[in-house]
């Protein structure tokens, strides 16, 4: 029942976040056409800030909190449950706040010498609101999760980029902005009117679900405690997100500066940054709602799994979220060398997107199962060690990228080339500190198995691909990414039943 139960908490919650995940990547589809490649890199140029700034206010709440009502919620501890909330909420209102202020009066300073363009200057400050919105969401979203009741922030989600799209179309629309400066901003505006929508319906459907829960008679703990045990996991996952961020973001802001010490523009250059990953990498990345949707329901899986001591379904678990990791990424693989050149007329409708689809595809494949490990070792408490190896890797990420984007045989596509070493690294780190805890183990057969039924998919992709006119592209994308899955998933399925895999 348990396993069961796992598999439709995922299922459900991929379906939600795929149709999330779509309404995300219509949004950033139609950002590519208002904001041209250029818009869209000053675009990305300031959503690192934006990341960086959030790992301040937001990093691990919702796995803190979603982790603590889990175990509550086991022991029917309510009245615990409830105060762990407030004082989560209390707490990391005043600090985001805070956090918000600061970046407001600093943003003519962030946008002229850290982002180093001055255009960014009024969406860095527009965004200082969804600095205050997005951690609250994140307590409620932690509540949702711990109770298993998944579709209710999933629904919000949709709700809220349904609200962002609009609210996009319409301003550019009645403003009728030509720019990009402008129109950045008003990107940037969406997203923080988006967010406080969805804060607000979290906090409506929060309110509902905890007046259904009485309060139990057990002892009530002091608040100052409650919140120690929220800080002490939220903590270091809040570190080592923020100094993983403030190292990617780095990482994007050298960019622009190692493409021109390569011999290419200021403009060509966020042009460049634009196509590869903003939309390249974005193309490649959207299967991964799969794997991401799995590590939000096995957080608090695992957590139960460890406070009863079950060894055997906790190793039973990884082992199973490594091989459906891997799975979606070999079948991302496959897609991204396939049609490469289909994939970015489909979403983009520009022909010059193949090559940078097919690179993004080919090094992005061991993130997958690289970022399933970062998860499992929050899942089981390892938040140190996930610090210390998200570390090194960014250090490296940070290396990587402004060696090999200074080189003009390589520009852009060293950002590729550096996310393919270093999530083979973080890959290889995980799994060292994932053994120390769990027998999780492998073995050649089950390497040539995922190596035939990538064949197996590769091959079907193929001859549907042949087999359909480029006429009827979209039906052809659709038909031939669906066969690829479906070939991969189910001769993996056929074999797991005959073997036990």
């Amino acid at each position: 029942m348990g396993l069961d139960k796992f598999y439709k908490n995922s299922a459900i919650l991929t379906l939600s976040n795929s149709v999330t995940g779509l309404i995300g990547f219509t949004f950033s589809i139609i950002l590519s056409k208002k904001l041209g490649a250029e818009g869209l890199g000053l675009y990305g140029l300031i959503m690192p800030i934006y990341s960086l700034l959030l790992c301040l206010t937001t990093d691990g709440l919702i796995t803190a909190v979603s982790k603590t009502c889990a175990v509550y919620n086991s022991k029917r501890d309510y009245r615990n449950l409830h105060r762990s909330v407030k004082v989560s909420i209390c707490f990391l209102g005043l600090w985001s706040i805070s956090v918000a202020v600061l970046v407001f009066f600093n943003a003519p300073f962030i946008s002229k010498f850290i982002i180093k363009d001055v255009r960014a200057l009024n969406a860095v400050r527009i965004i200082c609101p969804a600095l205050v919105f997005v951690p609250m969401s994140a307590i409620f979203k932690g509540f949702f999760y711990g109770f298993e009741k998944f579709t209710i922030p999933a629904g919000i989600d949709i709700l809220e980029k349904c609200i962002r799209i609009s609210i996009l179309l319409v301003t550019i629309a009645v403003l009728q902005l030509n720019d990009i400066k402008n129109t950045v901003t008003i990107a940037y505006f969406a997203l923080a009117i988006g967010e406080l929508i969805s804060m607000l319906f979290l906090l409506t459907g929060f309110k509902l679900v905890s007046r259904k829960l009485k309060p139990s008679g057990v002892k009530v703990q002091n608040p100052l405690q409650l919140l120690a045990d929220i800080l002490v996991i939220s903590c270091p996952l809040c570190l080592n997100g923020f100094i993983s961020s403030a190292l990617a973001t780095a990482s994007t802001l050298i960019l622009p500066r190692r493409l021109m010490s390569a011999g290419i523009s200021y403009d060509v250059a966020l042009q460049q940054i634009g196509k590869f990953m903003g939309m390249a990498l974005t193309t490649v990345n959207l299967p991964f709602i799969i794997v991401s949707s799995m590590m939000t329901v096995l957080i608090p899986d695992l957590s139960l799994s460890l406070s009863k001591n079950d060894m055997w379904s906790t190793e039973k678990r990884i082992s199973q979220v490594l091989r459906i990791s891997c799975l979606v990424g070999l079948g991302t693989l496959i897609v991204s060398i396939c049609i490469p050149g289909k994939l970015g007329i489909f979403f983009y409708g520009r022909n010059d997107l193949g090559k940078m689809v097919m690179a993004a595809g080919l090094c992005n494949f061991i993130s997958y199962v690289a970022s399933a490990s970062f998860g499992i070792l929050n899942g089981l408490g390892k938040q140190n060690i996930n610090l210390k190896n998200s570390l090194i890797v960014s250090v490296e990420n940070l290396v990587l990228v402004f060696i090999l984007t200074g080189i003009p045989a390589i520009n852009i596509y060293g950002v590729g080339i550096s996310l393919a070493i270093t999530s083979l690294t973080a890959l290889i780190l995980n799994l060292i500190e994932i053994r120390k805890s769990c027998d999780i183990r492998f073995s050649l057969p089950k390497g040539l198995i995922l190596a035939i039924c990538g064949f197996a998919g590769f091959a079907a992709m193929r001859i549907v691909s042949i087999i359909i006119p480029d006429n009827f592209m979209v039906f052809d994308v659709i038909m031939s990414v669906g066969i690829c899955f479906l070939v991969i998933f189910y001769l993996t399925k056929f074999y797991n039943c005959k073997h036990n895999w």
